[in-house]
Parts: structure tokens; C-alpha cells; sequence
């Protein structure tokens, strides 16, 4: 499989007295969002988002909240994990598209920033991170902040030349030669004969 798709979601409700952290950048605001951690919910949905494509659970299962080592960890501490677990798995991230879902603060302001510090922590283009903004309008949400993230991951390029590698020394022998036959049905006589006299390509010519 060269590509796989992961999905995170995530909500904390706002709290006084705490700083406000989404997608690793501060935000001014009177009230940040409550977590065992720094509360980062577009960082939590990423990591979600990014152990959910190799099918390696959930940030809870890594971090659990009665871990008394997380209470205020940075949340780029997870997303790091995270990225190390698709690595392993012979992935890395192709794009990340993202939605935030809140009354306040204003999401458009900061857009640009919160998108450089996640590309830089995925160590992808920024033009390969989308951050988008809504408020939650008749949702009845107003005390939160909720994200959805979408990850794409391919398989890095050395792990997909090998699996073609593997696909083709597998592949049967009469396979090859009807290839080779459907090939020069369109090839001119003289170039047929000198084709019948080059070597025959066999698995074991391949490896």
C-alpha cells in the first residue's frame, strides 16, 4: 500500500487562567483550553490523525492523561512520537489539511503562523498544511474548541522501489514472455532479430 489516510479529532474547553496553545503557537486571549497537557487541540487531533493512519492507536494509549510525566507537556512532544511511529512503518507525510471549530479567538490573524509551526514540525512545505477556521454556529459549543485533521502519508521511496522489486522477481516467467511478445508485434523485422538475440530476461537476470 503506498498511501494511507489518517483522521483526528479533538475538543477542550476553555478555561481562565491558562494560555491559549493551538497548533503550537500562543494566541492572545482571555482564556486558554483546559488539558492534562498544554491543551493544544489541533496538535492532539494531529497526533490522532497521524497514529490512526498506521493503525498505532490513539494519543491516549501513548499519553494517558493519569500519567502524571504529561501533566502541561508540550504537545509537539506527541506529534514528535507520532511522526516516529509513521517512519517505522516505512511513511512519511505527503500533506495535512485541517479544521478548527470556535467561537474566539479569531483563527484568520494567525493562520499563517500556526501553519509554519506545523509544516516545520511535520517537516513538510507549508503549502502542504491547510488551516482553516469556523465558529460553531447552532452547535451549542461556544465554551470550546474543536479540531478535525486529515492526514496523507505515502511510502517513502526507497520501501516503494523495494516492494516493486519484490512484485516483479515474483512475477512467473510465461507473464514475462507474453509481455515480450505483445511488445514486438509492433516492432519492425530487423529490430525483431536483433531482439531474439539479446539475452532472455528471467527473475533471475532481475535480482
Amino acid at each position: 500500500m503506498n498511501f494511507r489516510i489518517g483522521y483526528g479529532w479533538d475538543s477542550h474547553e476553555f478555561r481562565r487562567g491558562v494560555p491559549l496553545k493551538i497548533g503550537g503557537i500562543k494566541l492572545p486571549h482571555d482564556r486558554g483550553l483546559a488539558g492534562h497537557s498544554d491543551g493544544d487541540v489541533l496538535l492532539h487531533a494531529l497526533t490522532d490523525a497521524l497514529l490512526g493512519a498506521v493503525a498505532a492507536g490513539d494519543i491516549g494509549s501513548h499519553f494517558p492523561s493519569t500519567d502524571k510525566k504529561w501533566k502541561g507537556a508540550d504537545s509537539s512532544t506527541f506529534v514528535q512520537h507520532a511522526l516516529k511511529r509513521v517512519a517505522s512503518a516505512g511513511y512519511t507525510v505527503a500533506n495535512v489539511d485541517s479544521t478548527l471549530i470556535l467561537s474566539a479567538p479569531r483563527i484568520g490573524p494567525h493562520a499563517r503562523a500556526i501553519q509554519a509551526r506545523v509544516a516545520e514540525l511535520l517537516r513538510i512545505p507549508k503549502n502542504n498544511v491547510g488551516i482553516k477556521a469556523k465558529t460553531p454556529e447552532g452547535m451549542g459549543s461556544d465554551n470550546a474548541a474543536i479540531a478535525h485533521v486529515v492526514v496523507l502519508l505515502m511510502r517513502r521511496r526507497q520501501d516503494s522501489d523495494r516492494v516493486a522489486l519484490e512484485a516483479a522477481e515474483e512475477t512467473p516467467q510465461p507473464v514475462i514472455d507474453d509481455v515480450v511478445e505483445k511488445v514486438l508485434e509492433g516492432v519492425s523485422e530487423p529490430e525483431k532479430k536483433k531482439a531474439s538475440t539479446s539475452p532472455r530476461i528471467t527473475s533471475k537476470h532481475r535480482k
